[in-house]
């Protein structure tokens, strides 16, 4: 098919329309993975670093939180953070003339938070500091999933491009059914985004509207 007249919008609106492979599916039961929804990336006032590609995506990300938590099922939070010495960034440290760059994310900063918009709750939901694009790359995750016995990831956060698409590969490289609910993912700009979304559905994961992944959770609750 020829693409070289249409943006990444319109390629991923035509895959939506006509998709080219099955769906993975859902299984029996997901763990939500809410990938650095912090101030750095969400705070568009604030920070240039910041993305926003739906305005009511944290919105979203919290009805997913409190349907999980409804059913039982696990809720996780992560988020990016380095010490002052930038010795746990790893090659990123390298960067030292980019202020705005990841491994200028600091300890105790302003950029390290969570959006003040999220409801997080500290006593159920779990908590990771990471350090690379992937949310399972060196977190106790893996081990978090086989604890609760899930076989589908359903991933919210950012960026589409980075982040939400290294955990989305890492999750279907581990085996697990990954979701990615298209309006609680965000990236710099909508070519990325779209672009990446069209690369995450044709063979990583499969993304959908927010409002069937939430259908299918209120199908789990019990009668």
């Amino acid at each position: 098919m020829e693409h070289s007249d249409k943006t990444a919008r319109e390629i991923y609106e035509a895959l939506k329309a006509n998709p080219t492979r099955a769906r993975f599916g859902f299984g029996e039961k997901a763990i939500l993975v809410n990938v650095d929804p912090q101030k750095a990336y969400t705070r568009t006032d604030l920070f240039k670093t910041a993305y926003e590609t739906d305005p009511k995506q944290l919105d979203y990300v919290n009805d997913l939180a409190r349907r999980f938590r409804a059913l039982d099922w696990p809720v996780v939070w992560t988020y990016v953070a380095y010490m002052d010495s930038g010795e746990d960034c790893g090659v990123w440290g390298t960067r030292t003339d980019t202020p705005d760059s990841l491994q200028n994310i600091k300890f105790g900063s302003e950029r390290a938070e969570f959006d003040d918009r999220l409801e997080i709750d500290r006593e159920r939901d779990v908590i990771y500091c990471k350090k690379m694009p992937s949310a399972f790359f060196e977190t106790p995750l893996s081990s978090l999933c086989v604890w609760h016995r899930v076989d589908t990831v359903v991933i919210t956060g950012g960026s589409t491009s980075g982040c939400i698409r290294a955990t989305a590969v890492d999750s279907l490289s581990r085996g697990y059914r990954t979701i990615v609910p298209e309006q609680c993912v965000a990236d710099k700009h909508e070519s990325y985004h779209f672009a990446n979304l069209t690369d995450l559905a044709i063979k990583y994961a499969d993304v959908l509207d927010v409002e069937e992944v939430t259908s299918w959770l209120d199908s789990r609750q019990p009668a």
